[in-house]
């Protein structure tokens, strides 16, 4: 029998964050750990008279592409990639990890190298298309995140278990205070940064891409970052953990970078571009049905009482200037000594609104 919570999940990604419809060209892109959760989406967008295909890559596959692939392989364009991005409508991306750590031995400079090689396509699939992210509960998340199994599933459809029409509405809100605002400052445990952020655009995250969803962002000004910040939770990037990164700016530009753990990914991912080593997201989480970090950026970063801040590529979307290859968000937990600013106007304590 079919998990209740999976189809209500489907329906969440085809009905409200994609909003499929007759005739759209939708691509499922999946791992074989997510069939569940695939078919019951490509089940919704047949019934919604869509032209759904699915994509299931094999375990593996990734991690023998960079360990064996030459210099000109890990350079080539994917020329028929780009063309199939072209001609999407709906891009419904499934995650489901088989192994988390599965990248930890290559050379981050490859990994540096063919994001950069890749990075037309997403951003075509970023500004052209109607596209959500969702990783589905698998063994290895749950072990990364300290949880069983049945825990694990518990707490990520918890996460997309809200009334989203209504909570839309209440991140708008709140997205409201920061466009009016010139400039941001944050305070907390070895942390006192701030940050321009007039002619910008707040946003709210509302599930419509990311789900679950429960932030708003928007994109400082790329020059007026300045200050310190430690971020609390460790970050997973290309399956080597990151922990403890600590960041001083000056003008905008990250000036000193250290790390308790991954020291040398952090620096090869500064350095990916010019403008790696700019802010280009300021994020405030605000799902409070998520309540402890899990080791995934994709729930951490919507903790209520979070903020996160990505190096790299701004969104469009947000009126952002900077551009880079990367987009990499790093989380600081504002519920413990956390205070948010707004021009000089205490905005959030303790991870709590206080509007």
């Amino acid at each position: 029998m079919q998990d209740l919570r999976v189809e209500k999940a489907a329906r969440v990604l085809v009905d409200y964050s994609t909003r499929v419809k007759k005739g759209d060209r939708v691509i499922i892109s999946t791992q074989i750990d997510a069939s569940p959760l695939a078919l019951a989406v490509y089940k919704l967008c047949l019934k919604r008279d869509a032209y759904p295909v699915v994509r299931c890559s094999m375990p593996g596959t990734n991690y023998l592409f960079f360990k064996y692939a030459s210099d000109h392989q890990l350079r080539r364009f994917p020329k028929v990639a780009m063309y199939e991005m072209k001609n999407t409508d709906v891009f419904i991306n499934i995650f489901a990890n088989y192994n988390t750590r599965e990248m930890a031995g290559i050379d981050p400079k490859r990994i540096a190298a063919r994001s950069k090689v890749l990075d037309p396509i997403g951003r075509w699939r970023c500004d052209k298309t109607r596209w959500v992210l969702f990783e589905y509960p698998t063994q290895a998340s749950a072990q990364e995140a300290g949880m069983s199994i049945e825990e694990y599933e518990d707490f990520v459809f918890r996460a997309v278990d809200l009334n989203w029409t209504q909570f839309e509405r209440k991140l708008a809100r709140y997205a409201v205070f920061v466009n009016k605002a010139e400039h941001v400052r944050i305070v907390g445990d070895d942390t006192d940064i701030e940050m321009t952020v007039k002619g910008s655009n707040c946003v709210s995250g509302d599930g419509a891409c990311n789900m679950p969803g429960g932030e708003i962002f928007t994109a400082p000004n790329k020059f007026s970052v300045n200050g310190r910040i430690k971020f609390d939770f460790p970050s997973i990037r290309y399956g080597s953990i990151v922990r403890g990164v600590a960041l001083e700016f000056e003008k905008g530009r990250v000036v000193k970078a250290t790390a308790e753990a991954g020291q040398d990914l952090l620096r090869a991912m500064i350095n990916t571009d010019e403008g790696a080593s700019y802010v280009g997201e300021l994020g405030i989480g605000c799902n409070y049905n998520i309540t402890k970090h899990s080791n995934n950026t994709l729930f951490d970063e919507k903790i209520g009482g979070t903020v996160h801040m990505a190096l790299g590529n701004a969104y469009p979307e947000c009126n952002g200037k900077n551009k880079s290859a990367l987009h990499w968000d790093l989380i600081k937990d504002l519920r413990t000594n956390g205070k948010m600013y707004l021009d000089g106007k205490l905005f959030q304590k303790n991870g709590r609104f206080l509007v």
